[in-house]
């Protein structure tokens, strides 16, 4: 569980909704269900209409990554490859083969296989680093629908707040009608501005930030694996993958 996420929530919200008390104001009056879904329908109707069908199910997949992000043990990483360096050394790239159906990691376990396979360094490069290109960029992508949710729903807010205002034009002749439209205007925009900057924008940056992490933690296991297919010592291996350590 991502304790600084929700402690942000809290913070974000807290200042927002207790600000409004300390001003005399009264929390029901941000509850506004049809500026909620002027909002809520028009942001992700627009995100929908520029967003293919598979990254917009990844990031709803990571979303989750959010409050609970995947765990890199980046030290557990590097003693793991030493130790397949070490069998590497005394008993051959073949030694390896009986570790590649127990490797749970399908990205370390490819380039595994591919050190028992007898591959080549520049073939076992190419490989790992083509398919670590390829899901950066799609997670990146699916990270980047939060960008789009964040930029669309203050406009969208605004288009609410010009609805709310329309109604209340219409109904200047009625007193008891003013009230409710200017509060769906106003709210509308609330709504807008606030979801894009304390939860559409701040879970993409997170999430772009955990693919880099990713990528970084990929790109390690590669240097570890092409350094034991050029039959580099252990403890220079070592060396060089504490590098990656945070």
């Amino acid at each position: 569980m991502d304790i600084l996420t929700l402690l942000g929530l809290l913070i974000g919200f807290g200042a927002i909704i207790g600000g409004n008390i300390l001003e005399g104001g009264h929390t029901s009056s941000l509850l506004q269900l049809t500026a909620f879904l002027i909002v809520i329908g028009g942001t992700v109707g627009a995100v929908l209409i520029q967003t293919p069908v598979p990254i917009f199910m990844r990031s709803l997949t990571m979303s989750l990554w959010v409050l609970m992000p995947p765990k890199l043990d980046h030290k557990t990483s590097v003693e793991k490859i030493i130790n397949w360096s070490n069998i590497a050394r005394k008993e051959g790239l073949l030694g390896l083969e009986v570790l590649v159906e127990a490797e749970k990691d399908s990205f370390a376990k490819k380039g595994l296989q591919l050190l028992v396979d007898g591959s080549e360094p520049d073939v076992i490069r190419n490989i790992l680093e083509v398919e670590l290109g390829v899901k950066e960029h799609f997670d990146t992508q699916a990270a980047k629908v939060f960008d789009g949710l964040g930029g669309y729903s203050p406009t969208i807010g605004i288009i609410g707040a010009v609805m709310g205002l329309i109604h209340v034009m219409n109904n200047l002749a009625d007193p008891s009608k003013l009230g409710a439209g200017i509060a769906v205007a106003f709210v509308a925009t609330i709504y807008g501005v606030g979801l894009a900057n304390l939860i559409f924008l701040p879970m993409g940056n997170k999430l772009k930030a955990i693919v880099h992490n990713q990528t970084q933690f990929r790109e390690m296991v590669i240097e570890g694996i092409i350094s034991i297919a050029e039959g580099e010592n252990p403890r220079n291996i070592e060396t060089k993958l504490e590098g990656y350590l945070p």
